[in-house]
């Protein structure tokens, strides 16, 4: 499967390294721990009031949902450094837009995963409206996105810089 740079993460070793663990645990040791959770809980007797097992159903669902999310995003992940230093906008990159071109008005932010964020800047992900409007723009281009009410934003391509993370 080739990876467009609108699917891709960008992750460093550690950061790899650190999901595939979280990864490894919940797929091996907490699986086992949950499934004796809800079995314990399922001897309790009567299942529709038995507020342990809905706890700890609640707790495997949302559990199985960071494993799906995690196998998603180790899959498409490129281990390495984010883009050199090129002015195009991809995802990995720190990009600082104006809005409706106004350099009063502007917004620094990741594009990429939270995963990797790691610090206080905001992320957009590569598959937001914002994310693939300025995907490939460069510095000074303009790109237009749809806002969730349906009206369309305007934003011009200030600064872009890789992520030091």
């Amino acid at each position: 499967m080739t990876q467009t740079s609108e699917n891709v993460t960008w992750l460093t070793q550690a950061g790899y390294d650190q999901l595939k663990a979280e990864l490894e645990q919940l797929t091996g040791p907490w699986r086992v721990e949950i499934a004796q959770k809800i079995e314990a809980a399922r001897e309790e007797g009567d299942l529709k009031e038995n507020a342990g097992y809905h706890a700890a159903k609640e707790e495997q669902g949302k559990g199985e949902l960071r494993v799906r999310q995690l196998t998603q995003l180790l899959e498409r992940a490129k281990v390495g450094e984010a883009p050199t230093d090129s002015g195009v906008v991809a995802p990995g990159m720190v990009v600082t837009v104006a809005f409706d071109g106004d350099p009063d008005d502007t917004m620094v932010f990741l594009l990429g995963s939270r995963e990797v964020a790691g610090d206080d800047l905001e992320i957009y992900s590569p598959q937001s409206p914002l994310g693939r409007a300025i995907d490939g723009k460069k510095i000074g281009e303009d790109a237009t996105y749809e806002l969730p009410n349906g009206r369309k934003a305007a934003v011009k391509i200030m600064e872009v810089k890789p992520h030091s993370g």
